[in-house]
């Protein structure tokens, strides 16, 4: 390591909490699909800012609306009707069948606001007393009391405790078992199509349908996760437009302002009932500086086709990687995922690959010990691709 990095690095330790295990990497500026250390060295970005950065670091256009925005109007909360929210929320509800939004500023916030909109839809719209919010096993939906609770793994939760009531957890893929789980208490069933903190885990299609009738046949609302497979990460805008489901409320933040802190519910007119004036609030959320960059956001990602793009590139990468498996299925277990979100599962321990990786310029995640997992930026090119499926073979023959 460098004289500079390890200032860095000890200036850290000195100033904030140690709530984070860093990579060994200071990062110091970013453009595109690329990022520069503090010792100017380059490196390929195959984690997007953990699925946030879709559009790439430092993109042009945002910058410019940015700026922009900038000398017009930073904040003045939700007292007052704004434009810039107004602007975001048509071109966002025009991506779905949702017609209404609420804005928030992260992705724990906006998976909060989908339980509190469907427990008060539940008790005041349908006036039926039901609050349970069933989630799937290897889910991952927040770090707050309430998503931890619904997250419900015990790692994450240790030292927290006592959790919130009112959720309850079930093997996904196991319609039998949901079906058994709901009771006349149960308020939704909240669910991710690509479950990523589980380790890029697309859930099959039949199942996710049989979801969404079983929550039509108990009068129940059906939550999506959106939050990093959306934003056309998968391959379509919405992680769940793969299946023809219309879930009635989803969650929504990480790149949708590629980078500034934003998240947002989507809704159906009728779950959207559950909400009235000081039901729910937010004093940052919405604001009018994010608001513009993330209507941008989306606008780019529409022009420019960005679901389509993540769908060919994901298609092509995965073929290679699925070649590399096939000759070294002693290495390489499974390939799975959609677009642009990917996860390979290594046979044995990955730290050693994933820090070799690392040191030939490619930045990945390490899930469960042993899944690399792929969350690039969107404009990511082939060639980036190709170098590190070439490097991932070789550091696995090493």
């Amino acid at each position: 390591m460098s004289q500079t990095f390890n200032a860095v690095k000890q200036q850290e330790e000195n100033l904030l909490c140690r709530s984070y295990s860093r990579y060994p990497l200071a990062v110091a500026r970013g453009a595109g699909a690329h990022l520069w250390d503090v010792d100017g060295r380059k490196y390929v970005d195959l984690l997007g800012g953990l699925a946030v950065t879709g559009l790439g670091h430092c993109n042009e256009e945002l910058c410019a609306t940015l700026e922009r925005q900038a000398h017009e109007l930073w904040h003045v909360s939700n007292l007052f009707y704004q434009q810039n929210q107004l602007d975001l929320a048509e071109i966002l509800l025009s991506t779905t069948h949702h017609t209404k939004a609420f804005f928030c500023n992260s992705g724990a916030e906006a998976n909060e606001a989908a339980i509190k909109l469907a427990r008060r839809h539940m008790r005041r719209v349908k006036q039926h007393n039901a609050a349970t919010i069933i989630t799937l096993n290897d889910c991952f939906h927040g770090r707050t009391l309430a998503t931890l609770a619904a997250t419900g793994r015990d790692a994450l939760s240790d030292g927290f405790t006592p959790l919130p009531d009112g959720f309850a957890q079930v093997p996904a893929g196991n319609l039998e078992a949901l079906s058994s789980a709901i009771t006349p208490a149960t308020a939704a069933v909240l669910v991710e199509v690509v479950q990523g903190e589980g380790g890029v885990v697309p859930l099959p299609a039949e199942y996710l349908r049989g979801v969404q009738a079983l929550c039509r046949q108990n009068g129940i609302l059906f939550l999506c996760d959106e939050v990093q497979a959306g934003m056309c990460r998968t391959g379509r805008f919405w992680a769940f437009q793969h299946y023809g489901l219309e879930p009635d409320i989803i969650s929504v933040a990480k790149s949708l302002a590629n980078g500034l802190p934003m998240g947002a519910i989507l809704a159906t007119d009728e779950a959207a009932e559950g909400f009235e004036p000081g039901s729910h609030a937010t004093t940052f959320g919405g604001g009018a500086l994010t608001s513009a960059v993330a209507a941008k956001t989306v606008e780019i990602m529409l022009r420019d086709s960005m679901a389509d793009r993540a769908a060919a590139l994901g298609e092509r990468v995965k073929k290679q990687l699925e070649a590399l498996r096939r000759n070294m299925p002693d290495k390489i277990r499974d390939v799975r995922g959609l677009g642009l979100m990917i996860g390979i599962e290594l046979v044995e321990n990955g730290r050693k690959v994933w820090e070799a990786l690392l040191r030939r310029g490619y930045v990945c995640n390490l899930s469960h010990g042993n899944i690399l997992r792929l969350l690039p930026p969107l404009v990511i090119e082939e060639t980036d691709l190709d170098g590190f499926v070439s490097t991932l073979g070789q550091t696995l023959q090493m």
